[in-house]
C-alpha cells in the first residue's frame, strides 16, 4: 500500500500521460481552482470532484496503491487513460498536501476502489487454480511445426526479393517505392513472420532519406539476409543464439526464466505507436542484481497500454526473463508492494565503455538495434549541427540519435547539466545514443527526458 505524505514528483505524475495533449491540459487542473471535495486514503485512493463545462462536477478517483501502476475512473467522456482530470488531481496531490488532506473517501470513490480491489483478488485466485493440462501437447506440436513451414517459406520468398533487388541494382528500389516492400510485408503477415514483415517495412522507407540511403539499405539487406539464414539453420544453431532468431522472426515465446525478486526502480517509460498499436517500453534497474531489464505493455491503436510506471518510483516484484541470449526483456511476476518513491540511482559508466557494451552484445544479437546503458559524468555538448554527451574526466564523446536531437527532452537535459556533468540513463545503438532520463551531479529526483 502507499503510505500517507509518500509524495510523487510533477515528473512521475506527467509521465503517466498517454500524449502531449494530455500533459498540457493536466497541467492545467494542477491547480486548487477547479476542484472541491478532494482528500486521499491512507489505502491510497485519491479522490476529487472537478468542475467542468456541465452543471456537474466531474468525479475523478484515483488508485496509486496498485502494484501494477495506478488505476483511473473518471465520469468525464474522455476515452483517454488517464483523462486530464485524473492528471490534474494527482498534479494537486503531489504538490499540495493541504488541497488533498486526508480523510474518508466518498462513497461513489469507496465503492469503486473496493470493487477494483475485489476483482483483483479473485483474478490472482482465479490464477492459482487455473486447471493444468487442458492442452493437448501433440496438436500444440503439430500448430508449431504447421507455423514453422509457413514461416519458412517465408523466409525463401523474401530471399528471392533480396536477389532481385541486388541483381537489379539498389536504384531499382528508389523507382519502384515503398508500395512493392508493403506487399513483401502483407506476405510476411500471411507467413506468421511478423518479425521479418517489421523489417521489410523498415527496408522499404530507407530509400531517399538522404545522404547514404543506399549504405542503410544494403545494412538491413545484409541483416535480413542473416535473419533468413539463421532461421534455416536454427537447429545447428546454440540454444541462446537459436531463440533470439525465432524470437526476430516474429514467433511468440514465453517468459521461462526463474523469478528474480528485487527492488525494481523505474528508469524510463516511453511509448511508441504505429496504426494498429501503441507499445509501451518501461526499463527498470535491480538495486540487489544490478540487472536493467524491460517490461512490454501494449493498448490497441489510440489507447494507451494499461501498465504504468512513473519515473523515480521503486517497486519489490519478481521478473522473469524471456529466451534468447542477452535478452533484456522480461515479464512482470507478483508484486510485493505498491510502487512508492525512490532515492537509488543505476551505477554509470563511460562514453567508450557504453560502445563497448554495445558491439559486445552484438555478438549476441546482430539485430540489436541498442542496449540500455547508464552513463556516469557527461555533459551535453553542441557539436556543429548536432550534439553529443562527452566525459567530463575524458576526451571521449557519444553522439546523440536524430531521434534525440528533435525532442525537447534535449533542452531539459542541457537545462539540467548546466555546463556541469550530469548521470544520463537511455539506449546506445548504432545510431548514437537516446537520452530518456537524467539526474543532477548532486542531491535532486530524476527527470524524464521523453
Amino acid at each position: 500500500m502507499t503510505q500517507q505524505g509518500v509524495r510523487w514528483t510533477a515528473d512521475q505524475v506527467l509521465a503517466l500521460a498517454p500524449d502531449a495533449a494530455s500533459r498540457k491540459a493536466g497541467s492545467k487542473l494542477g491547480a486548487a481552482g477547479p476542484w472541491s471535495e478532494a482528500g486521499s486514503s491512507d489505502e491510497g485512493t485519491v479522490w476529487g470532484l472537478c468542475k467542468g463545462s456541465g452543471s456537474k462536477p466531474y468525479q475523478t478517483v484515483v488508485d496509486i496503491a496498485d502494484a501494477a501502476g495506478p488505476a483511473y475512473k473518471c465520469s468525464c467522456p474522455s476515452r483517454k487513460f488517464p483523462c486530464k482530470h485524473a492528471l490534474g488531481l494527482l498534479l494537486l496531490w503531489a504538490a499540495d498536501e493541504a488541497a488533498v488532506p486526508p480523510g474518508r473517501a466518498p462513497e461513489w470513490a469507496a465503492q469503486w476502489a473496493a470493487g477494483r480491489r475485489e476483482r483483483s483478488e479473485a483474478k490472482k485466485a482465479g490464477a492459482g487454480s487455473a486447471p493444468s493440462g487442458s492442452v493437448d501437447p501433440e496438436a500444440a506440436r503439430r500448430r508449431a511445426e504447421r507455423r514453422a513451414e509457413r514461416v519458412s517459406a517465408g523466409a525463401v520468398e523474401l530471399e528471392q526479393r533480396l536477389v532481385d533487388l541486388l541483381r537489379g541494382g539498389l536504384a531499382t528500389a528508389e523507382q519502384s517505392g515503398y508500395g512493392l516492400w508493403e506487399e513483401t510485408a502483407a506476405r510476411m503477415v500471411d507467413a506468421q513472420a511478423q518479425g521479418l514483415a517489421g523489417r521489410v517495412r523498415e527496408l522499404g522507407a530507407i530509400p531517399s532519406t538522404g545522404p547514404g540511403w543506399p549504405v542503410r539499405l544494403l545494412e538491413e539487406c545484409a541483416l535480413l539476409h542473416l535473419l533468413g539464414r539463421g532461421w534455416q539453420r536454427r537447429e545447428r544453431l546454440p540454444a541462446g543464439l537459436a531463440a533470439t532468431v525465432r524470437s526476430r522472426m516474429g514467433l511468440p515465446s514465453s517468459a521461462d526464466g526463474p523469478p528474480l525478486r528485487d527492488h525494481w526502480l523505474v528508469l524510463a517509460q516511453y511509448d511508441t505507436t504505429d496504426p494498429r498499436l501503441t507499445t509501451r517500453r518501461i526499463w527498470l534497474h535491480g538495486a540487489a542484481s544490478h540487472r536493467t531489464v524491460l517490461l512490454l505493455s501494449y493498448g490497441a491503436a489510440g489507447r494507451a497500454p494499461e501498465l504504468a510506471l512513473p519515473v523515480g518510483l521503486s517497486l519489490e516484484a519478481e521478473v522473469s526473463a524471456y529466451p534468447g541470449t542477452g535478452q533484456p526483456r522480461v515479464a512482470l511476476g507478483e508484486q510485493f508492494a505498491a510502487p512508492a518513491p525512490a532515492a537509488i540511482r543505476p551505477p554509470g559508466m563511460t562514453t567508450a565503455q557504453a560502445a563497448a557494451r554495445y558491439g559486445g552484445a552484438l555478438r549476441e544479437d546482430p539485430w540489436l538495434e541498442s542496449v540500455p546503458v547508464t552513463l556516469d559524468r557527461v555533459v551535453p555538448t553542441p557539436d556543429g549541427d548536432s550534439w553529443q554527451l562527452a566525459d567530463a574526466d575524458g576526451d571521449a564523446a557519444l553522439p546523440l540519435t536524430p531521434a534525440a536531437r528533435s525532442r525537447p527532452g534535449l533542452w531539459r537535459l542541457v537545462a539540467l547539466s548546466g555546463g556541469a556533468p550530469v548521470r544520463v540513463f537511455g539506449e546506445c545503438g548504432h545510431q548514437g545514443f537516446a537520452p530518456l532520463t537524467a539526474w543532477p551531479e548532486g542531491p535532486g529526483d530524476a527527470v524524464a527526458l521523453c
